[in-house]
């Protein structure tokens, strides 16, 4: 066979393949949605006998039971009775069929489903769909409690976009908008008692670059770690780089196994400047800074980050999730700081 020949070939075999995963990928999404509008439709049949009854709690419970059997032995697998009441639930909290999105499957509504609070079960859905994580990224962002930290972060932001999502001023984002304050490192599997050298945390977070970007968060692009920088004929490495398409930016990322120290705001803010006049172009916004330290205090932080024309951030890392208790206290008062200035 000649190259004309074999070149001929893979074209026809690229194109049929192509098609074929483009037809598979509108089908999979019609089955999707026709099972959303089928069990959104079971639901509504239900609450709605539940609502012709006066004992509506016994009776439903019962109703659920019974249905689950019958269904069961009728259709197979699906209608276990916490389905059932994932479908009830899915009418309730979804009472208009087409605000139920095509891009999520049944499985990423079932999560949302056990959220209680409407805003916080509405933030986890746009960012689904937004950043199209899968049901298990879904999972983790819920365990890690993105939404308590990206509030406790206090990002305005997040928050204009989570309470009032139709407001076209809330896609405006700016770099404080994206940045979470711990990010939460647990798929790197490393003990509180047990910190890594800089040169080993930064490999294992190449290792785990996927689950790394999924905590970033939407819109980062991994461009490679130790980029070189030369200034005067001396060599200096940034630790990790990346950038952003929401911001359209580049992201310059040092990872420290201690606490915030100055020197390393002055060693990033050098290499901002040097990314803002040499890598940078025409469209580019200025770069942004990111320290990742263990610990930082808010004066040391103050001193050292103020002033600078660039923009540098410090936000601590942890390798376990945080306590919710104590994040879900500080979120309630960052909500009631934000709401007394809306007021004010």
């Amino acid at each position: 066979m000649s190259y004309e020949e074999i070149a001929s070939y893979e074209s026809v075999f690229n194109d049929i393949k192509r098609v074929l995963e483009q037809g598979r990928r509108r089908a999979i999404a019609h089955v999707n949605h026709e099972m959303l509008v089928t069990y959104w439709n079971v639901g509504r049949i239900i609450v709605e006998h539940e609502q012709e009854n006066p004992d509506r709690a016994e009776y439903g419970a019962a109703t659920l039971k019974r249905l689950s059997r019958e269904l069961t032995e009728t259709y197979g697998k699906g209608f276990s009775r916490s389905n059932l009441q994932n479908m009830r639930l899915l009418y309730l909290d979804y009472p208009i069929c087409q605000t139920l999105s095509g891009k999520l499957s049944w499985s990423h509504y079932c999560e949302l489903l056990s959220i209680s609070d409407p805003d916080k079960r509405r933030f986890y859905e746009r960012e689904c769909i937004e950043a199209g994580w899968s049901v298990r990224e879904l999972k983790r962002q819920i365990s890690t409690s993105l939404y308590e930290r990206l509030i406790q972060s206090g990002s305005t932001w997040s928050m204009q976009r989570r309470l009032s999502p139709s407001n076209d001023e809330a896609r405006v984002v700016q770099p404080a908008d994206i940045i979470k304050d711990p990010y939460v490192f647990e798929f790197l599997g490393i003990p509180d008692d047990a910190p890594l050298p800089e040169s080993e945390l930064e490999r294992a977070h190449v290792t785990h670059i996927e689950k790394f970007l999924l905590e970033l968060g939407q819109g980062f692009m991994f461009v490679g770690t130790q980029q070189r920088i030369t200034l005067n004929n001396t060599h200096y490495h940034v630790d990790m780089v990346f950038y952003n398409k929401l911001l359209r930016a580049y992201v310059l990322i040092e990872l420290k196994t201690s606490k915030l120290m100055p020197e390393a705001v002055g060693q990033i803010n050098m290499y901002l400047n040097y990314y803002a006049c040499e890598i940078n172009d025409e469209f580019d916004n200025p770069p942004i800074g990111i320290i990742l330290c263990t610990d930082k205090d808010a004066v040391t932080a103050e001193y050292a980050l103020g002033g600078l024309q660039n923009t540098v951030f410090a936000s601590r890392y942890v390798s376990h999730v945080p306590g919710k208790k104590q994040l879900i206290q500080q979120v309630e008062s960052v909500l009631v700081d934000w709401g007394q200035s809306e007021g004010a």
